[in-house]
């Protein structure tokens, strides 16, 4: 299938032309994948970026980068509280996408403010990393397909793909990976983007197969780029599942340039998202 395009830019833009979006994460020790996933968001078009954290946190992911804004949250040992459902309910309206998950722990208030945002009608809702692990905890009766109001995209990797898999189905989950993403993406009517090598998006009708990116993409943060980049792309005007196709193709475009300046063993996260002009650069129309 044709890699999607951004639409051109109109002259008379502002911010809120080119989407405005809130990253959910990060939790003591773990500021850096809020961090991350904010950037990239920012270098991903999106003409305005919220980082919401716990209030503990909040001063250190402030002071990495000065062109997004942040929002402190309630929280308790480092990690979101129960408290943060109503904190964050008031920033809500006006954004185009949500991510959640960058960083953000497991403990019990994180997985009620997840479940929160999955209630939300019509909410672009990103999923990635601790989010994946909580909404795994989450299946069975009453659980998370019961409560999904919002449009939503699971960023896993296979290992979180296992233990999304066993929330929700008893059988074994498929060695095929295109299989697995299809088969999961039409029982949970979300879409699906499973990570690796030839990285697969899957809806429950189309499966697109990742050919950009290489072995030096896989370094610690490089999945909470991904996730600010799908979300930024979210909000400025493609379908999520678009969206998740040329924010995986950018995503491994920006890593093959970085690796041609760093070498696959020095890239770090950070290379991929000073690279990602270069993928943007051939992806509007």
């Amino acid at each position: 299938m044709d890699i999607p395009k951004l639409p051109k830019r109109p002259v008379d833009g502002h911010k809120g032309t080119f989407g405005k979006v809130l990253i959910v994460g990060g939790s003591v020790g773990f500021s850096g994948a809020a961090v991350l996933a904010g950037r990239s968001s920012l270098r991903s078009g999106s003409g305005l970026v919220r980082v919401a954290v716990p209030e503990s946190i909040q001063p250190v992911v402030a002071g990495l980068e000065p062109c997004y804004t942040t929002i402190g949250l309630s929280d308790a040992n480092g990690q979101l509280s129960s408290k943060a459902v109503t904190g964050l309910a008031k920033y809500l309206p006006g954004n185009d996408a949500v991510a959640f998950g960058p960083g953000v722990g497991t403990g019990p208030g994180v997985k009620d403010v997840l479940l929160s945002l999955l209630a939300v009608e019509g909410l672009k809702l990103i999923i990635d990393a601790d989010g994946l692990n909580v909404l795994s905890q989450c299946g069975g009766p009453g659980g998370w397909l019961e409560k999904k109001k919002a449009a939503v995209v699971l960023t896993p990797h296979p290992g979180e793909m296992g233990r999304l898999w066993k929330s929700v189905f008893r059988e074994p989950m498929p060695d095929d990976r295109e299989k697995c993403a299809g088969r999961f993406a039409e029982k949970t009517d979300c879409i699906i983007v499973l990570k690796g090598a030839k990285t697969v998006v899957a809806d429950s009708e189309r499966v697109y197969v990742n050919k950009s990116g290489n072995p030096g993409m896989a370094t610690a943060g490089s999945g909470d780029v991904l996730t600010g980049i799908i979300t930024a792309l979210a909000g400025q005007s493609l379908s999520l599942f678009d969206a998740s196709v040329l924010g995986v193709y950018s995503h491994g475009f920006a890593g093959d340039v970085a690796s041609a300046v760093h070498g696959q063993i020095s890239m770090i996260a950070t290379d991929i998202i000073e690279n990602l002009h270069a993928a943007f650069a051939q992806a509007t129309e």
